[in-house]
């Protein structure tokens, strides 16, 4: 086992304290950061502009170590999903979207997940561990130093601000996601270094705009962030009213609506955008009558934000049905009649099962979540077994 510190898990901050106990001069932290994340050296020997001590040094005490890949599948719209070994019998999923315009890269911040949403298949697998900030930017390391050395890979290069461009190659994530395996809030250490790394100019370079976090209402956390590191927030919602959400979104048990709706209203001065956007998994007789739509313009009216409406996902074992495209559109149409921004997210890479709320990995259970939750009943009157 190599005993070495993987500089993987250091934030800019704490980059600067290790070369500071190395006793060497502070802008070797600058020079390392570009080296590790702009440039995706993993090799110590190979960082030219490193005195030579100072890397046989480097070499000794540390290293750059990224998660092994177990699996790497492409779907037929582009879609690319990657399955990462966290060790100890688990495993994560990340998955890179590529568009005309953006590529985004989906990262998972937890080996599972304890939130146990009812349309979720990462939930259903129960909850492991939390995954360390190496472990979290470690993805975002090894999709983007994977993908720009691929033909035809669209690289950009205006968005490092005041970096030279002889500095690095070019970038191809544009966009980063905190949507992938687990509650983001729920591990929030180091999810917040890791996103201070994404926004570095001497990383990853993105801006507060392009890093999004997805929550499915943690309070106290959402309030804390908006203090630390705004970024793009989504919010998971999934339900007009708390009988419903308690259903489908269990954490809705202890932040009810009425908190989470003031939560997002005191977010939003801090938000990189004026609004924020909320998520609505479209769920056949459970959540898309016209009834839910009505209660959700009166729940969202007062709040500037955008809606996604995403078709569920099917998995194994879920006991539910994606609703119709007619009924999605409807539903979708009373909402932006009465003033809502509404969009519907496109499915991508449903064919190797890198949709929303898809990605499972293998995880370890250390909640018993399929022992508890032998049966979930939604206020329909209709019992899944």
């Amino acid at each position: 086992m190599d005993s070495r510190i993987n500089l993987l898990n250091f934030d800019p901050e704490g980059m600067s304290d290790y070369i500071a106990s190395l006793q060497e001069k502070p802008f070797r932290a600058q020079q390392l950061m570009r080296w590790v994340h702009q440039r995706g050296e993993a090799d110590i020997a190979q960082m030219s502009d490193l005195a030579k001590t100072f890397r046989a040094t480097l070499a000794e005490k540390a290293c750059v170590s990224a998660l092994p890949v177990i699996s790497d599948q492409q779907a037929s719209d582009g879609t690319r999903k990657w399955l990462l070994d966290v060790a100890d019998g688990n495993a994560v999923e990340m998955v890179y979207i590529p568009e005309d315009d953006r590529g985004t890269l989906c990262i998972s911040s937890q080996a599972g997940c304890a939130v146990n949403c009812s349309f979720c298949s990462t939930g259903k697998q129960g909850f492991s561990r939390n995954l360390t900030l190496g472990e979290i930017i470690g993805q975002l390391w090894m999709a983007e130093h994977t993908l720009r050395k691929e033909p035809g890979a669209i690289k950009r290069i205006d968005s490092y601000d005041g970096t030279p461009l002889d500095e690095h190659e070019g970038r191809v994530i544009s966009n980063v996601v905190m949507m992938g395996m687990g509650e983001p809030l729920l591990n929030y250490e180091p999810v917040v270094g890791a996103m201070r790394l994404m926004l570095s100019d001497n990383a990853y370079g993105l801006s507060r705009r392009r890093v999004t976090l997805s929550t499915s209402g943690v309070v106290p956390m959402m309030d804390r962030l908006a203090n630390d590191l705004p970024v793009a927030l989504a919010v998971s919602l999934h339900a007009p009213n708390d009988a419903l959400r308690d259903e489908l979104v269990p954490i809705n048990k202890k932040y009810p609506l009425k908190e989470l709706m003031a939560a997002c209203m005191r977010y939003l001065p801090f938000a990189p955008r004026d609004f924020l956007t909320f998520e609505y998994c479209m769920l056949d007789g459970v959540n898309d009558s016209d009834q839910h739509a009505k209660e959700l313009v009166e729940l969202l009216k007062k709040i500037p934000c955008k809606l996604n409406l995403i078709p569920f996902n099917p998995f194994p074992d879920s006991g539910l049905k994606k609703s119709s495209p007619a009924r999605v559109q409807d539903f979708a149409k009373r909402l932006m009649d009465a003033g809502i921004i509404t969009t519907v997210r496109k499915t991508r890479g449903d064919d190797i099962a890198a949709a929303c709320g898809q990605l499972a990995g293998d995880v370890k259970d250390r909640t018993n979540v399929k022992q508890r939750m032998q049966v979930v009943k939604f206020d329909k009157g209709v019992t899944r077994s």
